[in-house]
């Protein structure tokens, strides 16, 4: 189980690359009308993490990214075990 301080790290990291990508208009020129995708990753002495935040105007969109990173999930959990 991930420690709480640990949870803490990860969310006040996240936060803080958000606020830090929201602060400058040039992180959103060009994007598609219907659909926009961040990926964060970090780290720290004991894990790393990483973390996708999908926004689209066809829910489907969504939807799909999450079958497909469950999937993947569950083919890496079988091959590790």
């Amino acid at each position: 189980m991930i420690e709480k301080q640990d949870a803490k790290k990860v969310a006040e990291s996240l936060g803080n690359n958000l606020i830090g990508v929201s602060h400058d208009e040039k992180n959103f020129i060009k994007l598609p009308d219907s659909y926009w995708g961040y990926f964060a990753r970090g780290h720290h002495k004991d894990g790393a993490f990483g973390v996708i935040l999908t926004y689209s105007e066809n829910e489907s969109d969504v939807d799909d990214l999450i079958k497909m990173y469950e999937g993947w999930v569950a083919k890496s959990k079988s091959e590790t075990t």
